[in-house]
């Protein structure tokens, strides 16, 4: 077996973490702020430099699998080509296994595959060390068991490494390992068997981009402020929702048959969100039951993506995108545009109230936003009715494709108004317009059924499409 004889340059890596490189207790909590090198160090950096120097083993952990692929996996690969040290692994794409020439192994498992992560063993050795990232998207009973997986004879010291940004004071993780030993003005605790050292943006500066620094110092929200800025936990006093929660819905999918589909445009700095959702309107239940979220998708990528989710069913997209929607369509992705309408958000949030949520386990991203999604406060600390435009992509995307159930702003049929009639379609008769006048297109679905025509006065005339009966705003 190949043995590796490579010196990495120690200031490769953060002044803040070095200290901690070789540290050998047992449970180990690297969190703070966003933006302070958290993940590069203990989820890309020091599981390199480790398994190239041999000895150990490392398991990679996220909450739900096929998010490894592109947080933690990327991140080693990342460290893998910055570090110029390709030539001593090989790399398993597709089962997501990467090994060292030496032998040592770092693997990438999800805790919703629990068969899986039962059955996970490295090649060479037993399993020296774990890493969670976003570790307060697991529950406590998750961490005992990983801890559990650390056995085995091995000639290091076995290893527990939480990271994650805190979020409310009330998380199992705050009261188990931080209550009573870490204050917010601390920045290291560690004893015999705990280390846990705190970071913000200012502990990495030098691999900082004055944009990313102001984003972080503007923020205005105090939640937010204190969580990814100063790397607090945090205390929401206005949070949204609280009628929701979360259930394995594995076995009921496939009864699942009033299926609604919702995207909320992204690329870089914001992601493509979608929700898979289905809807009981007589026990008044919404059940969301598939997500993607997705960073730097092109539209024909993103179309890729959701093809095989939705085949021919309706999608609605933000409406504020219509060239991204009609790129939708040429790639055969039967998208609209949701009507939103004037208080569209807050309508959509009231209604979304009104019933019971149940989020599938797998939703990650949709539960971490119902967890954080709050209302604004004034500078006395006032709760007011605006909520705060921040992680809400997957409940946009869940209000765009709930409309049609909602009534107020419903799509069903869908209008429009325009200033030149369009073309005839199948046997509707596009109506002749006179000077002044426009016409109404009555969609039912995504077919015409039929027109109205406005006077030059901005008069409706009388007939059967009447604004309450269809929620016309």
């Amino acid at each position: 077996m190949e043995e590796v004889n490579l010196k990495i340059n120690r200031k490769i890596f953060n002044e803040a973490y070095l200290p901690y490189l070789e540290d050998n207790t047992r449970t180990q909590i690297f969190f703070g702020g966003a933006s302070s090198g958290k993940s590069v160090f203990a989820v890309g950096q020091r599981p390199v430099y480790d398994v190239l120097r041999g000895g150990r083993n490392y398991l990679m952990i996220r909450n739900v699998a096929r998010t490894s692929r592109q947080s933690t996996f990327n991140e080693i690969r990342k460290v893998i080509t910055t570090w110029k040290v390709g030539d001593y692994f090989k790399i398993n794409k597709s089962d997501l296994v990467i090994t060292c020439v030496n032998g040592c192994q770092i693997l990438f498992a999800g805790l919703d595959d629990v068969e899986k992560l039962k059955s996970i063993t490295p090649e060479k050795g037993v399993l020296t060390d774990i890493v969670v990232e976003e570790a307060t998207e697991t529950a406590e009973d998750d961490i005992k068991q990983l801890q559990k997986r650390l056995r085995g004879k091995a000639n290091v010291k076995k290893r527990l490494c939480l990271v994650f940004n805190p979020i409310l004071r009330s998380h199992w993780i705050h009261e188990f390992y931080f209550k009573g030993r870490f204050y917010d003005e601390d920045v290291v605790y560690h004893d015999d068997g705990l280390l846990i050292r705190k970071t913000t943006y200012q502990d990495n500066l030098r691999f900082l981009e004055e944009d990313d620094i102001f984003a972080l110092e503007d923020e205005t929200d105090e939640y937010f402020y204190n969580v990814y800025t100063l790397g607090n936990w945090g205390v929401l006093g206005g949070i949204i929702f609280t009628n929701w929660k979360t259930e394995d819905l594995s076995d009921r999918i496939a009864h699942f048959d009033n299926i609604r589909n919702g995207l909320d445009f992204g690329f870089a700095d914001d992601p493509a969100a979608y929700n898979r959702i289905h809807y009981d309107p007589k026990r008044k239940i919404v059940y969301i039951f598939d997500e993607l979220h997705e960073y730097g998708l092109t539209n024909p990528q993103l179309a890729k993506k959701l093809k095989p989710i939705i085949a021919g069913e309706r999608i609605v997209c933000d409406s504020a995108e219509p060239k991204s929607i009609q790129e939708l369509k040429d790639c055969g992705i039967r998208a609209v545009p949701a009507v939103k309408g004037k208080d569209s958000v807050n309508f959509g949030i009231q209604w979304l109230k009104q019933n019971q949520i149940i989020i599938d386990k797998q939703c990650q991203e949709t539960i971490n936003e119902f967890q954080v999604y709050q209302w604004k406060k004034t500078a006395s600390g006032e709760v007011i009715d605006t909520p705060v435009d921040k992680f809400n992509h997957h409940i946009d995307d869940i209000r765009y494709a709930l409309e049609e159930d909602m009534g107020r702003i419903g799509v069903k049929p869908r209008i429009s108004i325009m200033r030149e009639a369009p073309a005839r379609i199948e046997s509707v008769e596009k109506p002749i317009l006179s000077s002044g006048q426009e016409m109404i297109e009555i969609w039912d679905q995504d077919k015409i059924i039929g027109y109205e025509v406005i006077g030059g006065r901005g008069k409706r005339p009388r007939g059967l499409y009447k604004e309450k009966q269809y929620g016309i705003y």
